[in-house]
């Protein structure tokens, strides 16, 4: 079974023609990620099917990312820990003056979409898929009103995503018996209804979360004043991945944890129980001059007596840059920001579909990394290992598909990746440009194979 198979050979679209139609664009995506509709089809027929795709009644992008979610959960079924990363990221369609029922984003000039996905990762960092996703347009009221929702109740709140992200990590957690999966959130999921909610879920999935309050207790403390009297546990070293604000740096932090109790904050008409967590401080010992030190507090549901136990939660946190790398791709890889649709409710399927585009390439990226041994067919199919291998070394291919490392470094080197002892593995930019490369590859093969069949015929 081909992977476009498998991640959409179960979508219920209401006609055969439809889901045949789903995987013709999930293949030409692929294909060229980075690349417009029109482009990444073959020829205006095809371009013009797809956009009566993302027009009909039937497709919505919860039923194109259904069967990939389905497949996700399977894959999550063979592992014993899951980490299900959230964050929320924003879509800017301002040049696309077309697109119908947009909302406002950062300010009323900028429209878009904001996109809040869960991504389902390995502790080792490997992208099973995408486990849920919401997306949504404010109204221009909603703008306006954003700074007046304090005393407002949860459910009237942007602030639920999170609470209804970690009921779907909950319903999924209960089909798994023997997967523990594990709902990672940044700041914005400090939320103490989603305590509460982590309380009354018949299955509760574990969660782990960065605080952004100093929240009190019931014995009248803050959190940081009970962290100011806690041992610490040890040391912990890393490298810290670079993000816009700065380079990658390596650091050392002084692991601290305790187990408090929340004091329920004021509820307008609302009780709210207090809630038992751990709190686990990681503080940098010796940052640079003139640098502020890195320092996370994380609340969990999960006891945490030991230092390995606190390494290992702060190793699940240090996955969360997974999510961001997979923004990085839908952006910058998938170009889905330059999409022009008349009407997002065309857009929201079309987003859906290179969602697992983009899911496809980060999975390449790590499963190259992690389990460099397996052999590649079992993620390239026939045609593309052999036309990568063909193009690489000027040879017929052998019989003995090569390993998933080796295959994902010849690709990657069709995107820039050198493969010089110091460059370490491919990234997924060399990643999605080498699959386009692949791709091209492919389709001069068959064609060439269609050629020699018509010659011997004549």
């Amino acid at each position: 079974m081909s992977w476009v198979e498998n991640e959409l050979g179960k979508a219920s679209l209401g006609d055969q023609r439809l889901t045949k139609r789903a995987k013709v664009l999930l293949e030409r995506l692929i294909s060229q990620p980075s690349a417009s509709l029109p482009t990444a089809c073959r020829g205006w027929d095809e371009t013009q099917a797809a956009y009566r795709f993302f027009s009909h009644a039937n497709v919505t992008d919860e039923k194109v990312l259904a069967p990939h979610q389905e497949a996700t959960q399977v894959r999550m079924a063979e592992h014993d820990v899951v980490l299900c990363l959230q964050d929320t990221t924003e879509l800017d369609y301002s040049r696309q003056t077309q697109t119908q029922g947009l909302g406002p984003l950062s300010s009323e000039t900028q429209l878009g979409l904001h996109l809040h996905p869960t991504l389902a990762v390995t502790p080792d960092r490997l992208c099973l898929g995408v486990l849920d996703a919401c997306v949504w347009a404010r109204t221009e009221e909603d703008f306006r009103k954003s700074g007046d929702r304090k005393n407002k109740p949860i459910e009237e709140k942007e602030s639920m995503r999170w609470i209804n992200g970690y009921r779907q990590v909950c319903r999924v957690s209960e089909t798994l018996p023997t997967t523990q999966c594990v709902y990672i959130a940044d700041r914005e999921s400090d939320i103490y209804e989603l305590f509460i909610e982590s309380k009354n879920q018949h299955h509760q999935a574990d969660w782990l979360i960065r605080a952004t309050h100093d929240r009190r207790l019931l014995d009248e403390i803050n959190i940081s004043d009970a962290l100011a009297h806690a041992q610490a546990l040890g040391e912990i070293e890393f490298d810290l991945p670079p993000s816009h604000k700065r380079t990658k740096k390596h650091v050392k932090q002084t692991i601290k944890t305790c187990r408090v109790t929340l004091h329920p904050p004021q509820r307008t008409g609302q009780a709210l129980d207090p809630v038992e967590v751990t709190v686990l401080l990681a503080q940098e010992t010796s940052p640079p001059k003139g640098e502020e030190p890195v320092t996370w507090i994380l609340l969990t549901n999960l006891e945490i007596i030991t230092l390995e136990q606190a390494i290992e939660k702060i190793q699940w946190y240090l996955s969360r840059w997974q999510i961001e790398i997979y923004f990085r791709i839908l952006k910058s890889g998938c170009n889905v920001e330059k999409l022009q649709l008349e009407h997002i409710d065309r857009l929201r399927p079309a987003l859906a579909m290179y969602m697992i585009v983009a899911w496809r390439v980060l999975y390449l990226t790590i499963l190259g990394r992690d389990c460099p041994d397996l052999p590649c067919d079992l993620v390239f199919e026939t045609q593309e290992w052999q036309a990568i291998y063909v193009v690489t070394h000027r040879k017929p291919p052998p019989p003995k598909p090569p390993t998933i490392n080796t295959m994902i470094r010849m690709m990657a080197g069709f995107g820039g990746f050198l493969g010089r002892k110091h460059d370490g593995e491919p990234g997924p930019q060399t990643v999605w440009i080498g699959l386009q490369r692949a791709r091209d590859f492919v389709l001069a093969f068959e064609v060439q194979n269609a050629l020699r069949k018509s010659t011997i015929c004549v």
